[in-house]
């Protein structure tokens, strides 16, 4: 097994990440199987140095002599969880092993750096193994210690399931067919939303609709379908452009008060085939071009099918989208995301008989949106004129969102 080799994936609310080793060897024993959980703090596999340690990792796991073996991460862990493979943990011993120094590669490159000679230091770590906090003791008693660079993330136990030391690209969960009579398990993605929208419970919200004609976007996107772009982009760069004149639509609710964001960044919410939602987020939608914008949504929409996006790609939303107009829906109302301060429900476009500026009746594609906002930072009168400005801008000027 080489470093940087890709060794467990951590399955999140939200996305599977693969995890690569820090250490060279080999995977000596796995714990915690495929499919299977651990507490947090807890081994999950054994990596050793070398082939003659394989059999005493394996032996010291069956014996029940597995102790988890933590240190502190110097960055946050995304979605709660992250992972990696302990190495093998005994009681500390010689630091020589067949003639040869027993050195972590972080203490290796450490010593290196410091300028430490490892032959003269007593490993701390499993069987006298020299680890980065022997050189960096070493290196600190000094009056004056040379600085110690940024080593990597030490790993950290995890109660993520062990996939095979191979990168793979994980395919969608199957959908669980409904069993009459029977309780199925709520997914991890079931469970984040269960969460979020119990999270949204204790926040004020209020509700404004609107009709917007949509002739002019339904033409423009005639027009620039076949280029690759798609409704979902048109609707979320005219929600973004109509962001710029209403910063406070834009912004969230803090205990220290309201903060108002510096990007527009546009979720847009995407149920998953095996249960649950995952918002794909459109940075800075405002000022990418409708061509960029749309293949930016394939790709997200794409890996988040898979599960692979980034942290960043699904948590960074400033507003957020729900339509439902593909299935035929009139109109809806959405629940307000923890975090953000508006949320805007699509539904469909239909042919309706309208009352024309000459007087006479005539037939228009409307569609009717409906917004819910935080009440602690919006109020009517500004959800009014954003959705009042959001209509001239389809209505009248849709081309402009091409520019």
């Amino acid at each position: 097994m080489e470093k940087g080799e890709t060794v467990v994936v951590v399955e999140s609310d939200k996305a599977d990440m693969d995890v690569e080793t820090f250490y060279e060897g080999f995977l000596a024993h796995i714990i915690v199987e495929a499919g299977e959980t651990a507490p947090v703090g807890s081994a999950i596999a054994f990596i050793a140095e070398t082939e003659a340690e394989i059999e005493q990792a394996k032996s010291l796991a069956n014996s029940g002599g597995v102790a988890a073996t933590t240190t502190a991460s110097p960055e946050p862990v995304p979605a709660a969880a992250s992972a990696a493979t302990p190495a093998l943990a005994s009681q500390n011993g010689s630091n020589h092993k067949e003639g040869r120094l027993v050195a972590s590669p972080r203490a290796r490159k450490l010593a290196k750096e410091l300028k430490v000679d490892l032959t003269t230091l007593q490993g701390s770590g499993p069987h006298g193994r020299i680890v980065a906090e022997d050189v960096e003791a070493l290196s600190n008693k000094g009056k004056q210690p040379a600085p110690a660079p940024v080593a990597p993330p030490a790993p950290v136990p995890t109660s993520a399931p062990v996939a095979p030391p191979a990168p793979r690209t994980p395919a969608p969960a199957p959908v669980v067919a409904a069993i009459p009579g029977q309780t199925v398990p709520l997914t991890t993605f079931q469970n984040a939303v269960v969460r979020n929208m119990v999270a949204t419970i204790s926040v004020p919200v209020f509700r404004v609709g609107y009709t917007i004609t949509t002739d002019g976007l339904d033409k423009l996107y005639k027009q620039i379908k076949s280029k690759g772009v798609t409704m979902t982009a048109l609707l979320a760069k005219a929600v973004a452009v109509t962001l710029q004149k209403h910063p406070l639509l834009n912004a969230s609710y803090s205990d220290q008060g309201i903060v108002y964001h510096s990007d527009i960044n546009i979720s847009v919410a995407v149920a998953m085939d095996d249960g649950g939602l995952i918002t794909p987020v459109l940075q800075n939608a405002d000022a990418v071009d409708i061509y960029s914008l749309s293949r930016t949504w394939k790709s997200l929409v794409e890996r988040a099918r898979t599960k692979q996006l980034q942290p960043q790609e699904y948590n960074s939303g400033t507003f957020t989208l729900s339509n439902l107009g593909m299935f035929g829906v009139d109109k809806f109302d959405a629940i307000l995301p923890p975090g953000q301060g508006s949320i805007l429900a699509i539904g469909a476009s239909r042919p309706q008989v309208v009352a024309t500026p000459d007087g006479l009746f005539g037939v228009r594609q409307q569609m009717q949106v409906n917004i819910t906002s935080d009440h602690r930072i919006i109020y009517g009168a500004h959800a009014a004129a954003f959705l009042q400005d959001l209509a001239k801008l389809i209505e009248t000027n849709p081309q402009s969102l091409t520019l």
